[in-house]
């Protein structure tokens, strides 16, 4: 069910399955999926079958994977209907006794399997970032770049889940109070500037972008270390205080270098800072 993440209709082997967007993540029609995924004339009395055979056979609800949401139906209105975010609509093929679901099945056990080599061997899924990247056309220095992002963001939640930050909301505020103070803007807000939607920020991100943040980040992993910050509030210092040694940094080089280390364009792949192709 891959898209441009731009309307509101995914189009499966001709098939249309309605979404929405709810509290920033995609969630799918999941009689739209059962339409598109089996051969019943009655997807909702599919569905509903399904769910009572899966808790008679299993014990589990099928609906605790689920959330009822209004989704425009085919007459014009919107109707309540109930949808499900990419975890849960995996769930729920799962559980569908259909040929046509069986490739779904495949590619998850596929996954779960890739996923407990890498548990075993981090280094696998270091690799295998590497050759996705590499796929989609990024330079080897942008990858090198790249990947030392992700460990030292990984370092510092780490950090921050052993030091009392549990919540998702928090990593995300402690997150924009240090890009805030290393760039002047919010995650966000860097998207809106970049003109990006649900791509992600640091895929996009050029060399000196990418080199700042890391300063921010480790920085951050820094303070948080030698202060022994405890919990929410202790944490969101250190942040603001990590994302200002950056901050600091990309200001001074600005003032040398007449130039904005912000820039609005989206790193393309296969190019150069100045925007000439890598031959």
């Amino acid at each position: 069910m891959t898209d441009e993440m731009t309307g509101k209709l995914v189009v499966f082997k001709g098939k249309q399955i309605r979404r929405v967007l709810h509290n920033g993540e995609w969630v799918f029609s999941v009689v739209d999926i059962i339409a598109a995924l089996t051969d019943s004339d009655n997807p909702r009395d599919y569905w509903y079958r399904m769910k009572q055979r899966e808790q008679e056979t299993t014990g589990i609800e099928l609906s605790t994977f689920c959330r009822q949401l209004k989704m425009l139906s085919s007459d014009g209105k919107k109707y309540l209907t109930e949808a499900a975010n990419a975890e849960g609509a995996f769930r729920i093929i799962q559980s569908i006794p259909s040929p046509k679901a069986e490739p779904f099945k495949r590619w998850l056990a596929k996954v779960g399997y890739e996923r407990v080599q890498e548990i075993e061997n981090p280094e696998l899924a270091s690799q295998r970032a590497r050759a996705l990247y590499k796929a989609k056309g990024y330079p080897d220095a942008w990858i090198e770049k790249r990947m030392r992002s992700i460990a030292i963001r990984e370092e510092l939640t780490e950090e921050w889940q052993e030091r009392g930050v549990k919540e998702d909301r928090e990593y995300s505020i402690l997150t924009a109070e240090i890009s805030k103070a290393t760039f002047g803007l919010t995650p966000s807000e860097y998207k809106r500037v970049k003109g990006l939607k649900r791509e992600n920020l640091r895929d996009h991100m050029n060399d000196l972008e990418l080199i700042f943040s890391m300063l921010g980040e480790a920085s951050t992993t820094e303070l948080t270390r030698t202060r022994d910050t405890q919990g929410f509030d202790e944490n969101k210092e250190a942040a603001k205080d990590g994302g200002k040694i950056a901050g600091n940094a990309r200001k001074a080089l600005e003032a040398k270098s007449g130039k904005k280390v912000v820039s609005k364009e989206k790193f393309l792949p296969g190019r150069t800072a100045k925007g000439r192709l890598n031959k």
